[in-house]
Parts: structure tokens; sequence; C-alpha cells
């Protein structure tokens, strides 16, 4: 079927042309085979845990059974929104989809907060009333998810770039560390009798967790609420472009990330004369892509008298 009126129109003013940068908006270059991977890995043993888990009457090993289930929708999550994230730019969304991978790693990361939480609520109730656990079955499910979990996470990180993919790793991590301790957990309960390891190692796993979750929720939070990139320094952004040769001063000035790992900004550059400003867009150009990364520039020059019309519309 031929292109519709809007999407031929669509599609052009989409277009870079020279000197635009060269970022597309979306992500042809990352593979959904790994995070398909983790998730067969995952699926294929939370279910088998999840039951072991209530068998054996072991908080440990229900504790790792829920970081699978929640591992699995994790990377469900992560799946689907790098499949979203690969959709070119549209009428209704022109800078594509890639905040859909931060979106989902803010969700996974609430997801982990909750999980943690009953985590804790189950443990205290079990250290006031112990209950018998049978540690022989816990040491060995907890070794075979311990092995599942170390090739979920090597599959991983072999995505480095996506925040959402990274987002999917802590809930893995976690995961094996809450293999980890059940194994121990089991380890003891069977050669000593003694169940307060078992909702004790829980509790410190839950603790370990939660800083790599908050880590996850910061990063995709700033992202989603358009912060200026963790790796650039907004001051020293503004200080710099004044400092090229031909500009007055710089206002208006705004640095974010359209989608993840692609800084853009926008601002007003004030001048001496319009007709320098090929010369000073270069100038500007080079050095914020030299220095700091920055490919998606987009500036307005101005006057000292065009600049002094603007601050003076804004006051009325």
């Amino acid at each position: 079927m031929p292109p519709t009126h809007t999407e031929h129109d669509a599609t052009h003013l989409h277009a870079h042309l020279k000197g635009d940068a060269q970022h597309t908006h979306s992500f042809e270059g990352r593979s959904q085979s790994i995070l398909a991977w983790a998730l067969g890995l995952t699926l294929s043993f939370a279910g088998i845990e999840v039951i072991a888990g209530f068998l054996s009457n072991s908080l440990a090993l229900i504790s790792d059974a829920g970081h699978m289930v929640t591992d699995a929708a994790a990377l469900g999550l992560a799946l689907l929104a790098q499949i979203i994230a690969r959709r070119p730019p549209s009428p209704r969304h022109s800078f594509g989809f890639g905040r859909a991978e931060a979106l989902a790693a803010f969700v996974n990361g609430l997801a982990m907060l909750c999980v943690v939480g009953w985590i804790c609520y189950e443990a205290a109730l079990r250290f006031s009333a112990p209950q018998p656990v049978k540690g022989g079955m816990v040491f060995v499910v907890a070794f075979i998810g311990l092995a599942i979990n170390v090739v979920v996470a090597w599959v991983l990180s072999k995505d480095k770039q996506s925040v959402n993919t990274r987002a999917a790793l802590v809930h893995v991590m976690g995961d094996l560390l809450g293999s980890v301790a059940a194994i121990i957990a089991g380890a003891v309960i069977y050669f000593t009798g003694w169940m307060q390891i078992d909702p004790l190692l829980s509790v410190l796993v839950s603790l370990l967790i939660l800083k790599s979750t908050f880590g996850v929720l910061r990063e995709s939070y700033h992202f989603l609420m358009e912060g200026v990139p963790m790796h650039i320094d907004y001051i020293a952004v503004g200080t710099d472009v004044e400092q090229v040769d031909g500009v007055i001063a710089v206002h208006d000035l705004h640095v974010w990330d359209m989608s993840p790992g692609q800084p853009a900004l926008i601002g007003h550059v004030e001048i001496e004369h319009l007709d320098h400003w090929p010369k000073v867009l270069r100038a500007i150009k080079k050095m914020l892509l030299a220095k700091h990364g920055i490919d998606h520039i987009t500036l307005q020059p101005e006057t000292a008298a065009m600049a002094g019309l603007h601050a003076s519309d804004k006051t009325h």
C-alpha cells in the first residue's frame, strides 16, 4: 500500500539532513533476542521454584521464587518496551518511543519495592513464630535456581546501553543473591535445625536489593522528568557556549535526553551581528559534540536588541 499524504509529510519532517543530528529516535541496533532468551530461561524455572518454595515452607526459597516471578514480569516488560522503542517517529510521537524503556524500568523498580516489602513482613512474622522448613529440598532447588540466574545475568549483561535492560538485570542479580541465601538457609537448617536463619537471610538479601532498586528508580525517574543527563554538567555547557568566539550571552538553555544515551540541547544565543551566525553555529556544534557529546542541537540567534525585546515582552 503506498504511503498516505500524512505519512509522506511525516517522513519528510523527521528526516535528518546534512549537519543535523545523526540519531533516528529509534533503536534498530538493540537485540531483542537478549531479553527473549533471558525471559525463556526465567519462565522455565519460575513455576518449579514457586511450587518447591511452598512445599518446603521456606521463606528464603519463597522470596527467591517471588524474585523469579518478578524477573519474568520485568523481562516481559523490558522486551515489550524494546519492541515499542524500535518504532520510528510518527505524526503523533515526533520524538519516537524511546521513553518506553525508562517507563518500563520505573515500573519494574516499583514492583521490586513491593516484593521486598512483602518479604520483610513475612520475615518479621517468622522471627516471632518459627516454622518448620525442609532444608534438603530448599538446598537442591535453590542451587538449580542459582545456575539459571547466572546464565540469565550473563545474557542480560551483553546489552549495557539500555537502562531498561539494566533494570531487568537488577531483578536478576537480586534473585541471584536470593538463591545464594536460600542455599545457605537450606544447608544450615538441614545440618543444625536452626529455623531463624531462613527469615534472617531473606531480610539481608532484601536490604541489598533495595540499593540497586533505588538506583534504577532514580535514573528512570530523572529521564522521564527530562532532567539533564547524569554525565553532562549543565553549568559547564552554558559557560562553554558563552566562551565561543562571537557569543555574547546564552539564555533559555535546556539540555535533556531525547532517548537513552542521546542528549539534546536547545537555547537562545546572543551575538553581535546575525551575519556571523553560520560561523558561530558551526563552532558551537563542534565544541558541544567534542566536549559534551551533544549532537542534537537547536539554537536561535539573537542580537542584543532582539534579546531585549523578548525580555520586554515577557514582562507584559
